[in-house]
């Protein structure tokens, strides 16, 4: 018999949201049945919006994208970890990322900060840390086809090619983008 395992929850930091191409293959990503599911927090929101307000977002482009993902992931929010912030001994700035992931039961945390989450801090909770560049290609390992037929979802979507896209991600997951490179 076989026996579906829990789907494999992964907390998305600020850092990897913020970036439009990047974030976009996440989620893209994360609607994909059998890869995995995207979690976030409030706290990470309220810094995304803040990180999006400093990247010359307005009010209403960083609201209409939050709200956009919020609407495309209703189970997403992960609420009432705050409690176990005082209890986190990562980076003081992301103990609530790390909260959050302990709290929601996340297997990981997708960032480009790791060094605010060293392995001892992890390692208590069974939490795994990923940086963007790594996840995408695990998740490329997991079912290349179903990515590739993700980023070429994207690519069109955003009209531009499928090598433009991959030279938007290399600025932010370099390796995957090139395992990706038309051979």
């Amino acid at each position: 018999m076989i026996v579906e395992s829990d789907p494999y929850l992964a907390v998305l930091d600020t850092c990897v949201l913020a970036p439009m191409p990047l974030c976009d293959t996440l989620l893209r990503l994360g609607e994909a049945p059998g890869l995995y599911v995207p979690k976030w927090s409030d706290d990470i929101l309220r810094e995304l919006r803040s990180t999006l307000l400093r990247m010359g977002y307005s009010k209403a482009q960083a609201e209409r994208r939050i709200s956009a993902m919020e609407g495309a992931f209703e189970d997403a929010n992960i609420r009432g970890y705050q409690q176990l912030i005082a209890s986190m001994t990562n980076d003081s700035k992301d103990r609530h990322v790390l909260a959050a992931a302990v709290y929601g039961g996340a297997h990981a945390i997708v960032t480009a900060n790791s060094r605010h989450f060293p392995l001892q801090c992890l390692k208590p909770y069974g939490v795994d840390l990923w940086t963007p560049d790594d996840f995408l290609i695990n998740q490329f390992h997991l079912n290349g086809e179903l990515v590739r037929q993700k980023l070429a979802e994207q690519a069109e979507a955003r009209g531009v090619t499928f090598q433009a896209l991959l030279t938007r991600l290399a600025k932010w997951t370099p390796n995957f983008a090139s395992i990706l490179e038309p051979r």
